[in-house]
């Protein structure tokens, strides 16, 4: 185990109808004025908006709104944001919806408090010093945004995704009602659900030995998802099965599940590529392709690890061997995706082996190698993305 900093000053309000609190929970931190940020039409026609509003409303809180927040959120509409936020001079930015609005909302708050251009951040030549707090009502159990101190976005100028941590952009709240998730389609659901593993996942196939602590939490987590995503795949209303993957999404993504460990995200690096280049493609079901694949090509080096997680996840029988559970529990991983709903072929997302040198060069950027417990030159990646297509 390494040396670690833990942080998550996250404050949770969580359960039914929590949503019409809002305006109360804001007026109690002392916030005059907030830029109500969100996506598409959908918070207008499940009635969402209207209770936010009206919760403001009667609370005395000013605001000023700006919706169109697309998957894999874009930079040019954080711009927008930040003009908006500081012509109105806002003291906090409200994210109503997933993981792309909280993250627009993030670099929103970052930009709101400097001059510099918001995307100097995503390319790390810029480390944030300053941002407005961000509060979130969410929509969706994914991303795991609420409580992480990380911001994703994609320029459509050059169809990069890039993205940069902070502590700073840790929100100052999120309101979580499972019941704002029950109208997410299946095909979003399964998505949320790889996202959810994949942040976990990643923290758990590490090359740091004595996580006794973090692998147990992040075992728990897995299987507690793993059931909870097939019951509310099966029935979207059921309420326990959603409130499991909300808090999940959540505390996957808030670096418990990791304590001790180094963190590299390979694969994630890797999905930017494709949901990045591919603007259709989602990043759970990107994730749901590569996970596979990336393990198939690494397990081997690490084969306690994965016989581990075959054992103690996938319920592999221990009568076979070390090697043979750790590839077991690859396929029966992969078996989920595809029993959720979930690609896990290249080609069912419509990308084939013309795009594969392309991405592994972006993947790479300026450097030889993308660090990982494996690292991978540019011919590695290719060879993933191969046993993926």
């Amino acid at each position: 185990m390494i040396n670690f900093d833990f942080y998550s000053p996250t404050k949770i309000f969580f359960g039914r109808n929590r949503e019409s609190e809002i305006g109360r929970i804001i007026k109690q931190y002392g916030f005059k004025k907030v830029l109500l940020h969100y996506g598409q039409s959908s918070i207008k026609k499940s009635g969402l908006y209207d209770r936010i509003v009206s919760s403001l409303k009667e609370q005395g809180i000013a605001f000023v709104e700006l919706g169109g927040v697309e998957p894999n959120p874009k930079v040019s509409l954080v711009r927008k944001a930040i003009q908006l936020a500081k012509a109105e001079q806002v003291d906090l930015v409200l994210a109503v919806g997933g993981g792309s609005v909280i993250d627009s909302s993030k670099a929103t708050a970052v930009g709101a408090c400097t001059d510099e251009d918001i995307w100097r951040f995503s390319l790390h030549e810029l480390t944030p010093q300053k941002a407005l707090p961000v509060g979130v009502i969410l929509t969706i159990s994914a991303a795991g945004s609420e409580l992480s101190n990380s911001c994703v976005l994609t320029n459509s100028d050059n169809w990069l995704k890039r993205g940069f941590n902070s502590d700073i952009i840790r929100p100052l709240f999120a309101v979580m009602n499972p019941e704002l998730t029950f109208s997410v389609s299946r095909y979003q659901t399964g998505c949320g659900i790889v996202d959810i593993m994949m942040h976990t996942l990643e923290r758990y196939f590490t090359d740091t030995s004595d996580m006794e602590l973090a692998s147990h939490l992040a075992e728990g987590l897995l299987k507690a998802v793993m059931k909870a995503g097939k019951k509310a795949i099966a029935d979207p209303n059921d309420y326990e099965a959603r409130a499991t993957l909300m808090l999940a999404s959540s505390f996957s993504h808030n670096g418990l599940t990791g304590l001790g460990g180094k963190l590299y995200f390979t694969v994630h690096r890797l999905e930017h590529e494709i949901s990045g280049m591919f603007d259709r493609v989602a990043h759970g079901a990107g994730l749901a392709v590569l996970f596979p694949a990336w393990a198939k090509y690494v397990y081997r080096h690490f084969t306690a690890r994965f016989a581990r997680f075959a054992y103690q996840v996938m319920d592999v029988s221990k009568s076979l061997t070390e090697e043979e559970a750790a590839y077991e529990g690859i396929i029966r991983l992969e078996a989920y995706f595809r029993q959720i709903g979930m690609p896990v072929r290249l080609s069912e997302l419509d990308i084939d082996e013309t795009s594969f040198e392309k991405m592994a060069e972006k993947a790479l950027g300026q450097n030889d190698t993308l660090n990982g417990i494996i690292p991978l030159n540019k011919n590695q990646i290719i060879e993933i993305f191969e046993i993926a297509k």
